[in-house]
């Protein structure tokens, strides 16, 4: 057995034999269902000890084929929008859902009404204007703030609190608002903010002063407060009392029901990218490999984050042997992974296995320059895999212009 890579992106490839590997198609991804259940476990302790609710936020994994694996411990999805809202309803519905948009469509929000049980606005004037609607509809309806209390370093793009964010309204907007509108406090029933990205729950404890000190007197009135999501919950050392902590000590103080909404907690290390290597060459002193994956197509959060996602018996650059850099092969000149070291050289036809691929993949993935979607399969808790998803050209052709 080759796959004996320890560390926690690789875990459960345990399961997985040579010979299932070698009859996948690549590139393509792998669903770990074992892993799924395992985050779900800890996530349903964390319900039982605190009384929080915890929903799967499908902007980071929608693989609604795993949902039912999932389904006996998260309380209910939250969405981004309609599109969301609706598979959320049609795949769990009987579980919550939340929906959170920048802003909603008027034309899309009398659809939104019949998915969505829980609708939280942006802004106050987006509050006024659905608002009345959402509750006419028997909907609970939140308003997302901004606690203007950054704990991001280095990664702006994802930090709400960053000055002049479009996300969550700040007290002086509201304050504004509501004495211009003195009716749009009744409308609320809930509050919800959203600071972290893939963080320890010190974070949260450092961002419940600030938002207590901004937003803490409408607190009292409130039926639920989500905390957001953010929340690297599943991680082997996320500290998870101080987290519960702050979800009992919120409770307790305001008598609301906390929610949270991780998504990469639902999906950590829970699926997996393989490739094959299509060529090598050498440019100076750099090895290069070309993969038949694609960075810039399939795992754009490599480009955007940027970050250097985990490679099965993969070292550092320099750590063992040989180190190569790994890109795919579309025209973009930055399509590359990393750099990575082996034991051996890389050769034409290898099989490499990228770790912690079932998150923000397949809900991003894209067909930029024609490249094909990888394939979509299930490696189940007994070592089997399936097929859920194959993508060829029509997936391709059909979005840029009309099916003939």
């Amino acid at each position: 057995m080759r796959l004996a890579d320890t560390r926690p992106p690789f875990a459960g490839l345990a399961n997985l034999s040579e010979a299932a590997l070698a009859a996948l198609p690549t590139p393509c991804y792998l669903l770990d269902e074992a892993r799924l259940r395992r985050n779900g476990e800890i996530l349903l302790g964390v319900q039982q000890r605190t009384g929080c609710k915890i929903l799967l936020a499908q902007k980071a994994f929608s693989n609604y084929d795993l949902y039912p694996v999932l389904a006996p411990y998260l309380a209910g999805t939250e969405a981004s929008g309609l599109y969301e809202s609706r598979l959320g309803r049609e795949e769990l519905p009987e579980k919550e859902n939340h929906v959170f948009c920048a802003a909603y469509r008027a034309d899309q929000f009398e659809e939104l009404l019949q998915y969505a049980d829980h609708i939280v606005f942006n802004s106050p004037h987006q509050l006024a204007k659905f608002g009345p609607a959402a509750k006419a509809a028997g909907k609970s309806v939140g308003l997302r703030v901004n606690p203007e209390y950054s704990t991001q370093e280095g990664h702006e793009i994802y930090d709400p609190c960053a000055p002049g964010s479009r996300l969550g309204t700040t007290r002086a907007q509201w304050d504004a608002a509501a004495a211009q509108h003195p009716d749009l406090p009744d409308l609320l029933d809930g509050l919800h903010f959203h600071t972290l990205c893939e963080q320890d729950s010190d974070a949260l404890a450092a961002t419940l002063p600030a938002l207590e000190a901004k937003f803490g007197d409408l607190l009292p009135r409130m039926k639920w407060l989500n905390f957001g999501g953010g929340h690297h919950i599943t991680r082997p050392d996320y500290d998870l009392a101080t987290l519960e902590k702050c979800i009992t000590g919120t409770q307790e103080k305001y008598g609301v029901q906390v929610y949270l909404e991780p998504g990469e907690a639902w999906a950590l290390n829970a699926g997996y990218l393989i490739t094959t290597v299509l060529d090598t060459l050498q440019n100076g002193e750099t090895h290069l490999a070309i993969l038949d994956m694609s960075a810039a197509c399939h795992t754009p959060d490599v480009i955007e984050m940027p970050y250097r996602p985990p490679l099965l018996d993969a070292g550092e650059p320099g750590e063992k042997p040989c180190t190569f850099r790994l890109g795919g092969p579309t025209c973009l000149a930055g399509d590359v992974v990393g750099d990575y070291s082996f034991a051996a050289p890389l050769t034409e036809g290898d099989r490499l296995i990228f770790g912690d691929m079932a998150i923000y993949s397949t809900c991003k993935n894209n067909t930029f320059n024609g490249m094909p979607l990888p394939d979509i399969w299930v490696l189940h808790e007994n070592g089997t895999t399936q097929p859920l998803a194959r993508f060829g050209y029509h997936d391709f052709k059909y979005r840029l212009g009309s099916p003939r």
